[in-house]
């Protein structure tokens, strides 16, 4: 994973890395059940290849939903993986499932 991409380890950590973000945030959400397991380290690959590609324009964030139950309720996460963009704060993108990174591109684009 790029080392663009935050890992909070607790939900006080999320909250301060989206506080302290001047840019969009793309927050994705993932999952350490057997089901979710693939599909997150799938997603991984591609969100650190986002996170390169987008560096001065968004700041990702890679959030356990075990580790960060709070945010997950917070922001309505059901699923993993799941991502939001968040602008100002305020949620401007939801998108659930892995996706492709041109379908990831799409969606920031359409909404940065």
């Amino acid at each position: 994973m790029a080392k663009r991409v935050h890992r909070p380890r607790e939900d006080t950590e999320f909250n301060f890395i989206l506080k302290m973000s001047t840019l969009p945030v793309l927050a994705y959400f993932t999952g350490t059940w057997p089901k979710a397991i693939e599909p997150c380290r799938e997603m991984d690959l591609i969100v650190g290849g986002i996170a390169d590609h987008y560096t001065d324009r968004l700041t990702a964030v890679r959030a356990d939903i075990t580790r960060c139950p709070a945010a997950t309720k917070q922001y309505e996460i059901t699923e993993a993986p799941s991502y939001i963009l968040l602008k100002e704060g305020k949620t401007v993108a939801h998108a659930t499932g892995p996706m492709t990174t041109s379908e990831l591109r799409k969606l920031l684009d359409s909404h940065l």
